[in-house]
């Protein structure tokens, strides 16, 4: 098709994106509706997959209002989506749950269950450790809700639910893409295949398990009622797409052995680009998931809520101290000796949190250089997943009467980059002959200038920046256009859309600071498992 468009579809964790792309990777049109998470305080995160469908449908309307596009130019929609959750529907495609959020933690007796029985085995045939994801989920739901369990038909994701929705297929048509099976728990990721030994071993029948399809292989058309609601004609393919990391990474351009992914969103996630299938099997800090590129490998690990950490801290903590603030000023007790130490802080100190926005903070933050004293910060707020340790919980240990908002700050950021270097440790062991030549940096956190610098310098790997990134939605416009025959292949169209930009390189001069800040990480991650443990 000449001058074809391309849509992508990215139903993330804090909203859906569509955008609209011709055939050379620029973006023409956009659309954005915010997910409705539903949360409880038994750490239950749910979705509604009815309102997932809503939301896809009008942000793709909304991409093709926005540059006044002709949808008649479209030549085929790619959806990708969240990873490790699960949706069960029934025979008429009804789901019979919420979408269980890989935010979700109810499933924790469960990887317990899945280590117990055959946690190496699992390791060894998917790629990934037990953890929260597909296989503990799918045993929640068999133990701990029955009569719901047997009703169910298929198990599927959200990207794979709304473009069955989108194409008026059957459960019986129900499908995952192969870049999700690592986190099935049953699957034989080597082999492209369901493993029948491991459904055995959890007495999982086969055919609540969809069909493996590729990519960007094309599942059905855009029927006559989701044309009315998308705006799309009626007849547009429909490719699978594939997660929404994985479509994160062929949009960051790591189509090559060697090229490693930094995404700073929701997730903190560290990727790296290998030939190879070598599972992680003895440590379980790295899963090893298939790239959207054939014959490739992603092996990665991520601190899941990263990103949240910081939201976390400007619009709850942070507000805190704005009233504590506002309370001293008004004569409430404050003491010499606290004033003392507020005068003895330095840039990030003890002074007023009022106003204070992320620019505020990443400047504090750059004021106060790399600091032996500056508190360790524990990001795994809702559990550790790179290794799967869900008792895990958040921590600042080494605080300080001089730490104010900009240490603190600090020490979440410097947080992030202190685990990526345990998961770059790990990928040298497993692949000891790969050369990892940079660190692509997407993501929100992308713009942050000392967060960079700390990464750059606790890893030892130049970080590259990547211009225009329009995140996964790039990715999954890729996997449209390639499914469609409008682009040759995934490598050539990478290298035509995927633009790189700054380079942030390590200063080596840091190397034994963040060595030391390595070991005393390491050290305090420890610690905390141990009191969490103790606390069950």
């Amino acid at each position: 098709m000449q001058n074809a468009l391309l849509v992508g579809v990215d139903i993330g964790t804090q909203g859906v994106k569509a955008a609209v792309f011709d055939d050379a990777g620029h973006m023409l049109g956009k659309g954005f509706r915010k997910s409705e998470i539903l949360q409880d305080a038994d750490g239950v995160t749910e979705e509604e997959p009815e309102t997932q469908y809503q939301n896809v449908c009008s942000s793709i309307k909304e991409a093709l209002d926005s540059g006044n596009l002709d949808p008649a130019k479209v030549a085929a929609i790619g959806i990708d989506g969240q990873m490790a959750g699960i949706i069960g529907i029934y025979s008429d495609l009804n789901p019979l749950t919420k979408y269980d959020s890989w935010l979700d933690t109810r499933c924790e007796p469960y990887i317990e269950k899945m280590r117990r029985e055959g946690g190496k085995r699992v390791t060894e045939l998917t790629g990934n450790a037990p953890s929260i994801n597909h296989g503990p989920k799918v045993l929640w739901w068999k133990h701990e809700r029955p009569e719901v369990y047997r009703k169910i038909r298929k198990f599927i994701q959200p990207g794979g639910y709304v473009a069955m929705r989108l194409t008026g297929l059957s459960a019986d048509q129900a499908f995952i893409d192969d870049s999700y099976i690592h986190f099935s728990g049953f699957a034989d990721n080597r082999n492209r295949q369901w493993s029948d030994e491991l459904l055995d071993m959890f007495d999982v029948e086969r055919d609540k398990m969809p069909r493996i399809v590729s990519p960007s292989e094309t599942i059905g058309k855009i029927d006559k009622q989701a044309a009315g609601e998308t705006g799309l004609l009626e007849g547009t393919p429909v490719v699978a797409g594939c997660g929404d990391t994985a479509a994160s990474f062929l949009a960051a351009g790591a189509v090559e052995p060697g090229i490693c992914v930094d995404v700073s969103g929701t997730a903190s996630v560290f990727a790296a680009t290998t030939s190879e299938y070598v599972p992680d099997i003895d440590e379980k800090v790295l899963g090893l998931g298939r790239s959207a590129v054939p014959g490739l490998w992603h092996p990665y690990a991520y601190v899941n809520g990263g990103g949240l950490n910081i939201e976390w801290f400007r619009d709850v903590l942070l507000q805190v101290l704005q009233g504590a603030s506002k309370d001293s000023s008004r004569g409430g007790g404050s003491s010499a000796s606290a004033g003392s130490q507020a005068d003895g802080a330095q840039a990030g100190g003890a002074a007023s949190a009022a106003g204070l926005d992320f620019d505020d903070l990443n400047r504090m933050a750059a004021e106060i250089s790399a600091e032996e004293d500056l508190p360790v910060f524990i990001p795994h707020f809702g559990g550790r997943v790179s290794p799967g340790q869900p008792q895990m919980r958040g921590a600042w240990l080494g605080l300080r009467w001089t730490h104010g908002p900009g240490h603190l700050y600090r020490a979440i950021l410097e947080s992030i980059a202190l685990e990526y270097s345990i998961y770059l440790s790990q990928l040298k062991q497993l692949n000891p002959g790969l050369s990892v030549a940079q660190l692509r940096n997407t993501g929100g956190g992308n713009v942050s200038s000392v967060w960079k610098q700390i990464k750059a310098d606790a890893l030892g790997v130049p970080l590259v920046d990547i211009r225009d990134f329009a995140g996964a939605t790039h990715g999954a416009a890729m996997l449209a256009g390639f499914g469609a025959g409008v682009l040759p292949d995934l490598r050539s169209a990478a290298a035509r859309w995927v633009k790189t930009g700054e380079t942030t390189d390590p200063d080596n001069g840091y190397r034994e600071h963040y060595d030391r800040r390595i070991d005393r990480y390491t050290t305090s991650l420890k610690m905390v498992l141990d009191l969490m443990d103790s606390w069950k």
